[in-house]
This record gives structure tokens, sequence and C-alpha cells, in this order.
């Protein structure tokens, strides 16, 4: 690569960066729902075709900014996950860093787990990324389920056809019924955090930081997992 193009290329992650920046600031003041390209554009002092030579459209950008969220929110729980010793300590520390994040990124957290944004459809491309707590939350419980006397969840008979499917989908080396119980933990995870986020919490609890560690202790139970120690 040339010195021009080394500068070029230098120039656009730099006006990248500060469009997703403003873009982040928007969604603080305005929500998703009213981003607006041309009114990032008129923030950095650019004009409204400059800026769409870095995104086309305002999905291009809500694209963006989404999988940046969830990489974000999945390096904090990969961090999280290697500073912890045995599985449900594990579970512990991610789901809590899981926490952290958004009480750290509530309008990052919200365009991602909030209310969908009219007219955008998360693409594809989105998936890997968001996927990246999912995996850890299974990698943990796989991890677990090494040991044949672990106890593993109940599995209703009506409910078995649908727990193989997800089983085949997700972990096909996990046992159905703990499958099952990860997609039920995972998707409380977010109700837990949302809550607390989003005020449905407010009057109800207080000690949120020691009830949000109960609670996901006892998904955590709920897997199959068990503390290294009472």
């Amino acid at each position: 690569m040339s010195t021009a193009q080394g500068a070029r290329a230098r120039a656009r992650i730099e006006v990248t960066a500060a469009i997703k920046d403003e873009a982040r600031r928007q969604l603080a003041a305005e929500g998703a729902a009213r981003l607006s390209l041309r009114a990032v554009a008129r923030e950095l002092g650019m004009v409204s075709s400059a800026l769409y030579r870095y995104f086309p459209s305002r999905d291009d950008l809500l694209t963006a900014l989404i999988i940046d969220a969830y990489d974000s929110l999945g390096e904090s729980a990969e961090a999280a996950h290697e500073a912890a010793a045995g599985p449900f300590e594990r579970w512990i520390t991610v789901c809590e860093a899981v926490r952290g994040w958004a009480l750290d990124h509530p309008h990052e957290y919200a365009l991602i787990y909030g209310s969908p944004v009219p007219g955008y459809t998360a693409p594809d491309a989105t998936v890997p990324a968001a996927a990246r707590v999912g995996l850890l939350l299974i990698g943990i419980a796989r991890a677990a389920h090494q040991n044949p006397d672990l106890a593993r969840p109940p599995l209703a008979d009506d409910l078995r056809p649908e727990a193989e499917r997800m089983a085949a989908d997700l972990a096909p080396d996990l046992p159905p019924a703990v499958v099952t119980a990860l997609v039920a933990a995972w998707a409380q995870l977010y109700g837990l955090v949302g809550f607390e986020l989003f005020g449905q919490f407010n009057r109800v609890v207080e000690d949120r930081e020691t009830f949000f560690r109960h609670a996901v202790g006892q998904l955590a139970r709920g897997v199959g997992l068990v503390p290294t120690s009472p």
C-alpha cells in the first residue's frame, strides 16, 4: 500500500468512527427510530452526499451500530468468562458482565434488545456478533456436562420434539433438556437486565445487584450447573 493509499485508509477509518460516534449521540438524544443521516452529516459539517459514501442508507448505519454494540457486549462477557474458575462461577460472571455493560451503555443496549426500529430488519451480518454471549453460555454448559454425574434438567414429553430440534440446531453434543433450559435462561437473563434498565423494577427491587446475582444463580442451577464450593 502506498503512502497516499495508507493516508486515505486512515482518513476513512477516522471519518467512519466520527459518524458512528455522532450517531450514538443521536441514539441517546432521540432514539433509534429518529436516527437521520442528514442530521448526522449536519452535526459533522459534512454534506449528505459525502456521508452516503460511508453509509449508503440509515439501515446501513444502524447495522454497523448494532454489530458494534453486540461485539462490545461480547467482548465484555468473554473477558469476564476468562477471569472465573468453575462453570457455575463463569456463568455468574458472564451474566454480571452483561448487566454491567447494559448499565454502562443503556442506549446501545436499547438498540439491540429494546423495541424494534420501525422499518428496519437486521440482516444476517448481525448474527455472528449477536451470538457471542449465547455461545459463551452454551460453552459453559458444555464444559459442565462433561461430568457424567451432573444432574440434567427435566424435560416434559410434549416439549421433547422441539427440544430435540433446538439441540440439533444449537448444540448437538448437549442433551435436549439442557439446550431447552439454556434457551429459557438466555431469554430470562435479558429479561432481568431489561426490567432493571427500563424501569420495571422501580419500587419493586431495591438491592438490584444482589437480586440479579441470586436470579442468575437460579438460572445456572436450572441448566444443571452447581457451585464449585458450597
